[in-house]
């Protein structure tokens, strides 16, 4: 049917106006941290609050959607989302940004597992795999989106109405989902394939895939203070160098997903870009320092390799419940990586604070590694 691309549309809107909070945000740290006087633990803190509130509610809104549907669930969730990012707008303190940001990823979190659900139910499993890629492909466009719009907001008119830019988005999700998403006719649901609570392969993927994420975070959302403070680019041309890694991974996030659909596997193309994440991390760590003409190139690639394999991990999580219950198979795999999106930030940011950014690479090298061997039990024949 036609439709399903439609779906595929509304869900790829509303997952970017919220990936331009969850992933955006980190092209405004450093204006964050001069307006809050923050250390660089604090600034982690920051940009780990919006997923601290995200893993409490990602299997809850997962159950949800599976139980009343995608458009509720996101038009509801999307509308508190934008509230309680007006609400950090005006935020006096540390604290309250922090919990207002908690709030608004709890409340956001319903379009990682809405959304996916419902291009799960719309699309066969011959075009899934694309499908979910070009979906994913949200995370990165809503994070380029606002790497470009948030930095000249914050310069111009000031922190404040990037942050109300943020929380327009949300609620322009939230009315384009509530317009246009609808139920798959009951036909198109596949009966479930497991009690994805009780699967043990899929808690694997799930923490396989996680330490996936450590390079994707280091590279995403420390890249701009980086190049900023290390460096000495100004605050835009960091943003820069974010955007092209956004526009670059959502393109890696639609190969990735084509390439699995003629291969008709997804973990066996999570093994191979699991290996060449490591690679090119330990090659940005070993290039901190030398010239600009190697080190962003190396730092492009290591930031497309780092968003390019999130759809696959997300088409084998749905894939492995079947549609009917790939809402909450979605929100465990999701509620994973958020666990995954507070520790890793925090960690590296304390270990570059007491050592280097050269060790903190080097070390967030080894653990698409330590995924590679999770995950390599779960390979397809």
């Amino acid at each position: 049917m036609r439709y399903r691309w439609t779906i595929l549309g509304a869900g790829v809107v509303a997952q970017a106006s919220f990936s331009a909070l969850l992933i955006g945000l980190a092209s405004i740290t450093p204006a964050i941290q001069h307006r809050y006087d923050l250390s660089l633990a604090q600034v982690g803190v920051v940009l780990a609050a919006v997923n601290i509130g995200t893993v409490l509610t990602l299997l809850p809104w997962g159950l949800l959607a599976d139980r009343i549907g995608e458009r509720k669930t996101i038009g509801v969730g999307l509308a508190g989302c934008g509230a309680a990012v007006a609400g950090a707008a005006f935020a006096g303190s540390f604290g309250a940004l922090v919990v207002f940001l908690a709030l608004a990823g709890a409340l956001g979190g319903c379009v990682q597992s809405a959304s996916g659900r419902a291009v799960m139910s719309w699309f066969a499993p011959a075009e899934r795999g694309l499908a979910l890629g070009i979906r994913q492909t949200a995370v990165p466009l809503g994070g380029a989106i606002a790497a470009v719009l948030l930095p000249a907001l914050a310069a111009g008119p000031g922190l404040r109405w990037s942050f109300l830019a943020l929380a327009v988005g949300a609620g322009l999700g939230a009315a384009v989902g509530l317009a246009l998403l609808r139920d798959a006719p009951a036909g198109e649901l596949e009966q479930e394939l497991v009690r994805p609570l009780r699967d043990r392969r899929l808690w694997l993927l799930c923490g396989g895939s996680t330490l996936y994420l450590a390079g994707q975070f280091a590279i995403l959302g420390f890249v701009v203070l980086f190049l900023h403070e290390h460096r000495g680019f100004s605050n835009g041309a960091a943003a820069g160098v974010l955007a092209g890694i956004q526009v670059l991974g959502g393109a890696a996030r639609i190969g990735a997903g084509r390439w699995s659909d003629r291969l008709q596997k997804r973990i066996v193309p999570l093994l191979w870009i699991g290996v060449t994440l490591a690679v090119a991390l330990a090659v940005s760590a070993a290039l901190v320092d030398a010239s600009l003409w190697l080190l962003v190139p190396a730092l492009l690639v290591a930031g497309t390799l780092g968003l390019s394999w999130n759809g696959l991990s997300y088409t084998a999580a749905a894939e492995r419940a079947g549609a009917a219950r790939s809402g909450a198979a979605i929100g465990i795999q999701q509620t994973a990586l958020a666990i995954g999106s507070i520790v890793f930030p925090i960690t590296f940011a304390a270990v570059v604070g007491a050592a280097s950014w050269r060790l903190g690479y080097f070390l967030v090298a080894l653990c698409p590694l330590l995924g590679f061997l999770a995950l390599r039990p779960l390979a397809e024949r």
